[in-house]
């Protein structure tokens, strides 16, 4: 028997490196996004129902604190997906597949995702 394997292993203790954080995020921003669709196609076939439709979804996304939050959150969602999506293109197409590379893009990752999130805040506020 190998001695040296962790007995208890307590993922809490563990400190994840940016890359792997920034993997973890991208695969929950997709099951966000992936949840997310049914309000997107409520809104999308009340919206396009008729005209009386449209107004109810244009007046809930503008009245209620709770959809326009949700609205942010699957655009946030979807801003980092999209960049962290875009990262992990450059990977497939080897470059930046160092250590340094790896960590480098994440921050990029980060700092980008960050921005498009606050930008998508100011747009649905």
């Amino acid at each position: 028997m190998n001695s040296k394997r962790p007995v208890n292993l307590d993922l809490t203790t563990i400190q994840f490196p940016l890359p792997a954080l920034t993997s973890i995020v991208h695969r929950i921003t997709g099951v966000i996004l992936f949840i997310g669709l049914i309000f997107a196609f409520w809104a999308l076939d009340t919206s396009l129902s008729s005209p009386l439709g449209f107004e109810a979804v244009r007046d809930t996304l503008a009245n209620n604190v709770l959809a326009k939050l949700t609205t942010w959150g699957l655009l946030s969602a979807l801003a980092f997906h999209l960049v962290a999506g875009i990262k992990h293109l450059l990977m497939d197409m080897d470059i930046g597949v160092t250590l340094e590379g790896g960590v480098k893009k994440a921050q990029v990752t980060v700092v980008v995702s960050v921005v498009l999130i606050i930008l998508a805040g100011v747009w649905v506020w």
